[in-house]
């Protein structure tokens, strides 16, 4: 169960004393500091939000600030929805708190008719339709996973303010691994560019881009932003990309009311564009700032605490300089659970039946979360609950209020709460949860939820939490001594669409541990703690590595009370038990010893205490040089050690063979039902089609082709080589393991993973 914050008040306060009532030292202070930049470095779990909304409020009932003068910034709806309510429930109703996106795009709506004339291009929300069509008219055949990486590479672009001519060199400078050639990826983001421009459109970057340029072009239009708004909030400043940054101060102007609240621990979105750079440099940009820091965990145990603690201890890099050793202000719990598996399934029946055992011990189902790395790795354990009978939820699914059945459930409610005459409250209790009941009761709504999972139990879900929401706003309002009816209730609905606060849905979530950012629950498993998946494979440079023990903290500080960590040493039943746990756990987890710092980039095959040193690493460190075989260069990254030649050499690309080999690759992808590049990356391709062995030791020899790949492909592609056609039906034993410890880089998972709550998609 969670802690409540100290004196938590379930209506608004008298005056501007009783907001400050029950906050704790660190918490008053971000309150009363009201003058100057401000900037809070808050850590997981200790009440930023409150502290903030507090500050709002106490601002708002002292008289320093005009509620209509107070603009407060964040990250995602769901952020901006949640801080409305509270500050409703403040009393400090007018305070607008929004995205970054749709506070500037507010903005060039009412400026766009009179600075440039006509209604504002059309938003469009999707760009990857548009995306796809700028690479088919490259002559770019991009599988769905390029097409979002692509997609992305594309955000990154425009919200760091890199033009299409300077992609390449940025994205070099930035040490990005890019998804496919910088040069296409150039062209692909000029044709897109020009689509929009033709079709008279922009995306959500252009919302920002315009809102500044306008800012910068038109200084009237600029004294009338700041003229309206006065005193800025911030929330998750350690997210703000570049473009944000230049828009925040645009609106500040010359002006000092800024508050920013961060935790440089937190940061997990720099494939984004963001850093924690603006957050860490706070005080060299203001050297007068008042700086609080909120270190009091009201959300988590102790050894929950302990852990994430002992985890970011051996963090390293500026972002670590900034950590906040947390203290747990609640009583002690159970330890963290390590559990190890012998496969992928065997984790997810395992996870299942300790997710029964919680629910069996009455721990709700809606307070019980397992998190993973990437998406791809739901479906097992979406089966896995199922098979126990046991509902869930995907998070980042279609929103609470826009599903059809809360859509009909509130028309219900509305029409019901016109009249006491409508039929459908004939001899109604007084209750105000058995009105919801009965109301929902015609769309087959019941006491007791349907059996097994799917369509049918979702919707008695959402319907079930609508008449949970009635229960404790029945609750909250006798507390305060307010009527509670049907009016009531359905106007206290429309709030919470308006602000997109949804009600909790009673089922386990299954989330990434990106969408897990801001949530908790009092019980998460974290599974799939491998190398290679946590830190993840494309995790390379030492800023890399960083960021995934990052999101491995995040993922901890999710939980309140139960906290498990599991791993499986192979990916199917029979198969190769290779892997190791997360390096990330060394010296955490019992019986293991703190580790000494592994390369950069070292995945599975690192050499750690009493490993036997075999893998790509060791295999490495044990070759003479790799030159390039058109300059002579020494290669050093890692595509071009594929390719064996530097990316800007010239190619001798057999572009026949390679679309007969791409044909091939996604032919056996769908016989297995697996991803492409589980069988071959994009860039093996480019090496086997520039080569074009003739021979399975000319095969082997190129990076990516092990043995195990070699086995199972070789006959396949030396076919194809000869310009003939292997039989693409033809049955494939099992599925491919992780890549074999001879590949130089592996193939499984080059996938990235943004999550559904990456900031403003």
């Amino acid at each position: 169960m969670q802690v409540q914050l100290p004196g938590a008040q379930p209506f608004p306060p008298q005056d501007a004393d009783a907001v400050l009532a029950g906050l704790d030292p660190e918490q008053r202070a971000v309150a009363t500091a009201l003058s100057g930049p401000v900037c809070v470095l808050a850590g997981a779990g200790t009440g930023k939000t409150r502290a903030i909304t507090h500050r709002i409020a106490y601002g708002v009932r002292s008289g320093v600030m005009q509620p209509q003068r107070v603009l407060a910034v964040t990250f995602t709806a769901r952020a901006a929805g949640e801080m409305r309510g509270r500050l409703r429930q403040l009393g400090a109703e007018g305070v607008q708190a929004r995205t970054f996106h749709s506070a500037a795009l507010r903005q060039l709506q009412y400026f766009w008719p009179r600075v440039v004339g006509g209604e504002l291009p059309r938003l469009v929300e999707r760009k990857v339709q548009l995306v796809a069509e700028a690479a088919a008219r490259c002559r770019l055949r991009l599988e769905r996973t390029e097409l979002r990486d692509l997609t992305g590479e594309i955000e990154w672009a425009k919200v760091t303010q890199t033009v299409p001519e300077d992609y390449p060199a940025a994205a070099r400078l930035a040490g990005r691994e890019a998804p496919r050639d910088p040069a296409e990826i150039r062209q692909v983001y000029k044709v897109y560019e020009e689509l929009k421009r033709d079709r008279g459109v922009i995306d959500f970057e252009d919302v920002l881009l315009l809102a500044v340029g306008v800012l910068e072009d038109r200084a009237e239009v600029a004294e009338q932003v700041r003229a309206q708004y006065q005193h800025f909030v911030v929330d998750e400043y350690q997210d703000v990309s570049p473009l944000q940054q230049r828009l925040l101060d645009l609106w500040l102007g010359p002006r000092s009311s800024l508050c920013v609240v961060g935790d440089a621990s937190q940061t997990i979105y720099s494939f984004t564009g963001a850093t924690p750079s603006y957050l860490l440099g706070f005080r060299e940009k203001h050297p007068d700032a008042t700086v609080v820091k909120l270190v009091r965990d009201y959300r988590s145990t102790p050894q929950v605490v302990h852990l994430a603690n002992g985890l970011l201890a051996q963090a390293r890099g500026r972002a670590a300089a900034g950590r906040l050793e947390l203290v747990s202000q609640r009583e002690a719990g159970p330890d963290p659970v390590y559990s190890e598996y012998q496969d992928e399934p065997a984790e997810a029946e395992g996870t299942a039946r300790k997710v029964q055992a919680l629910l069996a011990a009455g721990v709700r189902a809606s307070e019980i979360a397992v998190l993973f790395r990437i998406n791809g790795q739901s479906a097992v354990y979406e089966q896995a609950l199922a098979d126990l009978g046991i509902a869930y939820q995907l998070r980042g699914a279609e929103r609470f209020f826009e599903r059809p059945e809360v859509r009909e459930a509130g028309m219900l409610l509305r029409g019901a709460a016109r009249g006491s005459t409508d039929p459908l409250l004939d001899g109604a209790p007084e209750s105000l949860a058995e009105q919801v009941r009965a109301v929902l009761s015609t769309r087959g709504f019941t006491a007791q939820p349907p059996s097994g999972s799917g369509a049918v139990r979702e919707r008695w879900e959402s319907l079930a939490a609508l008449v949970r929401l009635g229960e404790e706003f029945e609750a909250a309002q006798s507390a305060a001594g307010l009527p509670a009816d049907l009016s009531a209730y359905v106007t206290e609905l429309d709030a919470r669409a308006a602000a997109q606060h949804a009600p909790a849905v009673e089922g386990v979530t299954l989330a990434s541990l990106h969408s897990a950012k801001g949530l908790e629950w009092d019980a998460v498993f974290l599974v799939g703690l491998t190398e290679g998946m946590l830190p993840i494979t494309y995790a390379r440079t030492d800023e890399q590595i960083e960021e995934e023990r990052r999101l491995l903290y995040v993922g901890v500080t999710r939980a309140r009370a139960h906290l498990g960590l599991s791993w499986a040493l192979a990916r199917s039943p029979g198969g190769r038990a290779s892997r190791q746990p997360s390096r990330f756990l060394d010296g955490l987890r019992p019986g293991t010893p703190a580790r000494a710092a592994r390369g950069v980039g070292g995945g599975r095959g690192s050499i750690t205490e009493g490993g036997s040193g075999r893998g790509p690493a060791a295999v490495r460190r044990n070759r003479a040089p790799l030159k390039c075989r058109v300059c002579g260069r020494v290669l050093t990254e890692a595509v071009e050690r594929k390719l064996r030649r530097c990316e800007g050499c010239p190619s001798e690309l057999d572009e026949g063979l390679y679309e007969r080999l791409r044909d091939w690759r996604g032919e056996q992808a769908r016989l297995q039902s697996l991803p492409a590049y589980c069988v071959f990356t994009d860039a093996t391709l480019v090496a086997i089609a520039e080569d074009a062995p003739g021979s399975v030791a000319e095969l082997a020899g190129i990076a990516g082709v092990g043995r195990a790949k070699l086995d199972k492909y070789g006959a396949a592609v030396l076919s194809l080589c000869r310009g003939e056609s292997p039989d693409a039906s033809a049955p494939v034993e099992g599925q491919p393991e992780e890549p074999d410890e001879s590949d130089d880089i592996p193939d499984l998972w080059d996938e990235k993973d943004t999550g559904e709550n990456s900031p403003e998609k």
